[in-house]
């Protein structure tokens, strides 16, 4: 179902659609197909099935990523230089290495089944990629053509902000050994939360308006060092994708803003500023995640079938936008990455990111939890990004 629902994504997309890259952070439709393929390619075919012979040897310069120990590889900046292999080509691969695995699949030891099982959830990850990188490469054009349909704006009535008294004192957060979970997850482990409270839901675009209003980008006591010099060198003044008309670019192209929906496409840094405008602060993950705990990941707006996908007013802890915790990506007390090219995926970004709870309305249903640690840099703002109020107590 996870490899369909790549297929299906990419199915409203032109080969040229598909190979235009619109910043280095972002990736072209067809690469993301690739690359998910070359991970099953190289970790379970090639390594656990005796005489599989690759779809094309160059392709792995074409589509690797970031591990140093599969060899070199394509520029990641320059991954929307490759015209060729075309789309067809790239579904065509696909296929091949589907077929690959249906065939081996009987015979595979319990490391390759953990391989598979790794890779499923991988290709979650650039599902919710390949929808935000797609965004981005429509908003660079002036036509500004749709990816598909949304639904008009609701017209619901903000709902008021409360606060949640959490909990105090030594909880445990961080995944268990049952269960699926990404190596930086774990180990399970202790912490200690001092008095806190967190806000009933997340903060809205009509809030995010009257920070603006408010001259909250013009301020410079609200902002970090880093992120006032960002705000100037961008000329920042709006969240991505607004204008100051009151409309946004959507998946479903240029639309009314909907101000009771969650505010989205923001950066650290200006979900930083805003809490500090608010009276508030960021969650730290620790807070987060106990706050979360006895919440259903299963509901909320999430990405259930391909099409295009927004925030929506109502929703609860997971769906709608990942939220901006002040919590550093770094390692659990014990963290030990996998042996291997896969110990490269999580643990040597352990530097300059931050992380981010929950899940968003691109977030295939099922893959998030709460105990699962998104992160970004503090600038990136074209994921789907919003933020939860937290203050002392």
């Amino acid at each position: 179902m996870t490899r369909k629902l790549t297929l299906d994504l990419a199915a409203p997309l032109s080969d040229a659609d598909a190979t235009i890259q619109p910043f280095p952070d972002a990736s072209p439709a067809k690469w993301h197909l690739g690359h998910t393929t070359w991970f099953f390619e190289t970790f379970v075919l090639r390594d656990h099935v005796t005489g599989y012979e690759p779809f094309d040897e160059r392709w792995a310069f074409l589509f690797n990523s970031y591990y140093e120990a599969e060899g070199p590889r394509h520029a990641r900046p320059r991954r929307g230089m490759l015209s060729r292999p075309s789309l067809h080509d790239v579904r065509t691969y696909r296929a091949h290495v589907d077929q690959a695995l249906d065939r081996a699949f009987p015979d595979l030891p319990p490391s390759a089944l953990q391989l598979i099982e790794l890779g499923i959830n991988h290709e979650q990850q650039h599902q919710e990629l390949f929808l935000t990188d797609i965004l981005a490469t429509f908003a660079e054009n002036p036509l500004e053509p749709a990816y598909g349909e949304l639904p008009p704006p609701a017209c619901f009535a903000i709902e008021p902000l409360s606060w949640r008294l959490g909990r105090e004192g030594i909880v445990e957060i961080g995944a268990t050994e049952s269960g699926f979970a990404f190596d930086s997850e774990r180990p399970h482990h202790r912490v200690f939360l001092s008095g806190h409270e967190l806000a009933s839901r997340k903060v809205t675009n009509k809030e995010w308006r009257e920070f603006i209003d408010d001259g909250g980008y013009r301020t410079p006591a609200l902002w970090l060092s880093e992120g006032w010099d960002w705000l100037q060198r961008e000329r920042i003044s709006v969240p991505l994708y607004w204008d100051e008309e009151g409309t946004e670019f959507t998946l479903g192209g240029r639309r009314e803003i909907d101000w009771a929906a969650p505010v989205t496409h923001i950066s650290y840094f200006e979900a930083d500023a805003f809490a500090r405008w608010a009276g508030g602060r960021l969650p730290t993950e620790a807070e987060w995640e106990d706050f979360a705990a006895s919440a259903d990941p299963m509901f909320g707006n999430q990405l259930d079938e391909a099409g295009p996908v927004a925030p929506r007013p109502g929703g609860g802890i997971f769906g709608d936008v990942w939220e901006w915790t002040q919590s550093a990506f770094a390692s659990y007390p014990g963290f030990a990455p996998a042996e291997g090219a896969v110990g490269e995926y999580n643990g040597k970004f352990m530097c300059g990111q931050y992380v981010l709870r929950g899940a968003s309305c691109a977030t295939p249903r099922g893959h998030s939890r709460a105990s699962y640690r998104n992160f970004f840099p503090p600038h990136a703002r074209w994921q789907f990004t919003g933020v939860r109020l937290a203050r002392d107590a």
